[in-house]
């Protein structure tokens, strides 16, 4: 067999064996650059490890990451629900609605589905429970409307999209994002809406508190929360700051609001924020920084080429292929997480997209969503981990809301497949090169 195929079995066989990510990539590179190139190459691991990470936008991900943990510990997803919940006020499926769209503003925020689905879990789950909703619905329902984290801006995913892919403005990613996210959210509320009403589970019973509380209070108390994707999507589009600017006033504002509006967030609280943002961020980067070894011999090897080729060769169809690709991801996204699948397998599908023409802002949209269906899809799915954890059920309790979702979710990702002028007319709107 050629070294590029044992560095891929390699690779395979790290993982199912159990070896973290970062490490099975670090180490199959080492397998192919032995034997594809030379011993001798080994010394080339170091400064592959650190060109992988020293990038300027880069800076932008640990810091989005701190500005969730900030917006999680300032009380900030109690005073969105009691506002939502106070605006909507009690019908069948009301919660569920309050959820979703909890989660959908807090992915303006935070970038990221896992702080999401935590914040919103910790609030709504013990009123959807009081009100008649089943655990393993609700925490379904809050995975994956946290998904849409990933895709309504500022989202992490995005930001490592454009720096894997060249030539591609973050800008217009973060903008195309807007309305798949948006009808990522409707498309998974339709059933949730259905479901509720089927079964009468009643979305009457408020947040503690929030049964004294009218609008217009609750609306006073969560502008802070609602000015934070006004202030960085605004900033962006202005041209006040770059996104990775952005990140920067992101968690100042938030620890504004923490420290000064909320009084939820205290110095000692920031200080333990700003470890955990730490620790998240050192596995992120630990990520990137080994996949540099892995894509530098694949590279070298001629391995992400002769993927590629291989790939283009199934079909003249590029509808077709369209299909299979999402598929692949989706499969992919059920088992790693997505800055593992940007890393593994955008330098095979860019020269596939190349040769295809796909527009590379829409296609990364779709890579986006496809990668967030796989964040509330079991077996390895990191948003209902969480959730499931918070209410304190299985998560195979959870498998069949979960494919009612991932199908609700899957409708979305075909619409914007179909017309891409979903994701591609806000940024051509405002001038962003797509």
């Amino acid at each position: 067999m050629s070294p590029d195929v044992w560095m891929i079995l390699a690779f395979a066989g790290l993982l199912i064996a159990g070896v973290p990510v970062a490490f099975s990539l670090a180490l199959s590179g080492a397998v192919g650059i032995v034997l594809g190139l030379s011993p001798d190459m080994l010394a080339t691991m170091g400064t592959n490890t650190y060109n992988s990470i020293a990038k300027y936008p880069l800076i932008a991900i640990p810091l989005f990451i701190l500005t969730g943990l900030i917006f999680e510990r300032s009380g900030v997803a109690l005073r969105l629900v009691r506002f939502a919940q106070a605006l909507i006020g009690p019908r069948h499926g009301g919660l569920a609605l309050v959820a979703v769209l909890v989660c959908m503003i807090m992915g303006g925020m935070s970038g990221s589905g896992p702080a999401d689905a935590a914040a919103v879990a910790m609030v709504m789950l013990p009123s959807m429970t009081k009100a008649g909703y089943p655990k393993p619905f609700s925490a379904t329902l809050i995975a994956a409307s946290a998904s849409t984290a990933i895709l309504i801006p500022p989202s992490v995913a995005l930001i490592l999209y454009s720096i894997v892919v060249p030539g591609v403005d973050l800008r217009a990613l973060f903008a195309a994002g807007l309305f798949p996210g948006i009808l990522a959210g409707l498309a998974l509320l339709v059933p949730a809406m259905i479901v509720s009403k089927r079964y009468g589970w009643e979305g009457g019973t408020p947040v503690e508190g929030a049964e004294r509380l009218s609008v217009g209070t609750t609306f006073k108390q969560a502008i802070p929360a609602l000015f934070a994707p006004v202030l960085i999507l605004g900033g962006l589009r202005s041209g006040l700051f770059t996104p990775t600017e952005a990140a920067v006033v992101a968690v100042a504002y938030g620890a504004i609001v923490g420290l000064f509006l909320t009084r939820e967030l205290s110095l000692r609280d920031l200080w333990e924020l700003l470890g955990e943002a730490a620790i998240i961020s050192g596995v992120v980067m630990l990520i990137i920084a080994l996949a540099g070894i892995f894509a530098w011999a694949g590279t070298m090897l001629g391995t992400f080429r002769h993927l590629a080729e291989w790939i283009i060769s199934l079909t003249d169809n590029g509808v077709l292929l369209l299909i299979l690709v999402m598929l692949a991801v989706l499969v992919a996204g059920m088992l790693l997480d997505a800055i593992s699948i940007y890393l593994i397998m955008m330098p095979i599908l860019i020269p596939v997209m190349q040769h295809f023409e796909w527009n590379p802002v829409w296609f990364g949209i779709l890579l986006a969503m496809n990668i967030a269906i796989g964040q509330f899809t079991p077996p390895v799915a990191v948003n209902l981990m969480v959730t499931t954890e918070v209410a304190k059920i299985r998560l195979e309790q959870t498998l069949g809301w979960a494919l009612l979702f991932v199908l609700a979710m899957g409708c979305a990702l075909a619409l914007v497949a179909i017309f891409p002028a979903i994701a591609l007319w806000l940024p051509s709107v405002l001038g962003y090169n797509v």
